[in-house]
């Protein structure tokens, strides 16, 4: 299956990245612009990257939409948990229930749902998950 390019999963990860490079609490926590699609092999940390996305139909008898459960990962090696927590609360605060314009798409909803931290098996490396659900509807 391929994916179009006028996808509602493609127009809200452009949005979500945009959101997410235009808000300076984040950028100040990470030191920068780190928002990744894919990240470079020798990204500067902390930084975040978008990751999975679950798209699935959410239609009505009537009416068309899309709902996605979206995962961005953020990435710390300073300050243990504290600082992966405190990245992953930003990118939480930036995008919940955030107005993000989609490219010929609306979105209905934005929603944190859960973040959690573990640490990477290198024992330096903390890794944030950030769960979001959103639904969008074509325009």
């Amino acid at each position: 299956m391929s994916i179009p390019l006028d996808s509602p999963a493609l127009a809200l990860r452009a949005a979500l990245h945009a959101a997410l490079v235009a808000d300076a609490a984040l950028l100040a926590l990470l030191g920068g612009s780190r928002i990744h699609d894919v990240p470079p092999a020798e990204a500067d940390f902390p930084f975040v990257a978008l990751g999975e996305a679950v798209v699935a139909d959410w239609s009505t008898a009537t009416e068309a939409g899309t709902e996605h459960a979206l995962t961005l990962h953020v990435f710390s090696r300073s300050g243990g948990r504290a600082e992966a927590y405190a990245v992953a609360e930003a990118v939480a605060q930036a995008l919940h229930d955030a107005p993000l314009a989609l490219a010929g798409h609306r979105l209905a909803n934005l929603r944190a749902t859960t973040a959690e931290v573990r640490r990477e098996s290198d024992g330096r490396t903390f890794h944030a998950l950030v769960r979001f659900r959103a639904v969008t509807e074509p325009l």
